[in-house]
């Protein structure tokens, strides 16, 4: 990209939304918008996104020039019927994960080494004690969740360096700039089916989550992230927003964003 050009905004995304009655009466409304960029410096997008209530995800993909299109586009597709059936479990997440490494293995693009993706997101589950937000996780993009003014990274990277630091050989700081930064520990990919993490949150009104992939979180600090919500309570603003910010940081990977919001709940107070 020649330098005396300006790269072109962003575009706003649109915000949705979806009211339900849950089985004990209790009216919930969620509302969010996701957006993704190839960002300043790559030439192909291989990030995807699915939005649908009751599922949000992100996926960043990994592998040569098509590769990581191949594996995100797989596993996206794959969840989106997940998401429009409506019963979102872990088994079926996990099926649909099988599903997907068939395909990559079975595209003729497809490497046997390198082409991969991670995956992470949110979806609304329903349990006798409660309706609660169920996150998932293979690799380093990441969930986090704000709640009042903290903001809470939900998923544990699978990272090298986030083993490191959960060892104790490494500090948050050297984290951020250490060489092997980008080695991931675990990806959805050709060779094998792999199993994501999964963590229950309670549900509060007025909880927003915010759902990306590595692209942000090179660019935007944890703190920049929080500011961003705090001073937009769109989501489609609040992700506009991040997106601007990332690609004005240098934009040097693809970006990836869903903002969730909790708008109504009645069953639960604010924070």
């Amino acid at each position: 990209m020649p330098d005396d050009i300006t790269p072109a905004a962003p575009e706003r995304p649109e915000t949705h939304r979806h009211s339900v009655t849950l089985a004990d009466g209790t009216p919930l409304t969620v509302r969010w918008a996701g957006q993704t960029d190839p960002g300043r410096k790559r030439e192909n997008n291989q990030d995807a996104f699915l939005a649908h209530f009751p599922l949000f995800v992100v996926a960043d993909g990994m592998g040569g020039h098509v590769g990581g299109e191949i594996a995100s586009q797989s596993v996206v597709g794959r969840l989106g019927p997940v998401a429009e059936r409506g019963a979102v479990s872990p088994e079926a997440i996990d099926e649909a994960l099988t599903l997907a490494v068939h395909d990559i293995t079975d595209h003729p693009d497809a490497t046997d080494e390198g082409t991969g993706t991670t995956l992470t997101g949110i979806y609304l589950d329903e349990t006798d004690d409660g309706p609660t937000f169920v996150a998932l996780n293979v690799g380093d993009s990441r969930v986090y969740l704000q709640r009042g003014d903290q903001l809470m990274q939900v998923t544990t990277d699978h990272s090298l360096v986030q083993e490191l630091v959960a060892a104790g050989r490494l500090s948050e700081e050297e984290a951020e700039t250490h060489p092997y930064s980008n080695v991931i520990t675990r990806a959805v990919g050709p060779t094998e089916a792999v199993t994501p993490d999964y963590v229950r949150v309670d549900v509060q009104q007025g909880d927003r989550y915010v759902i990306c992939s590595d692209g942000l979180t090179k660019e935007l600090t944890d703190y920049g992230i929080l500011h961003f919500l705090h001073e937009h309570a769109d989501p489609a603003d609040a992700v506009q927003q991040m997106m601007t910010a990332a690609l004005e940081n240098g934009g040097r990977d693809n970006v990836s964003i869903i903002v969730v919001d909790v708008e109504e709940f009645a069953g639960a107070s604010e924070a």
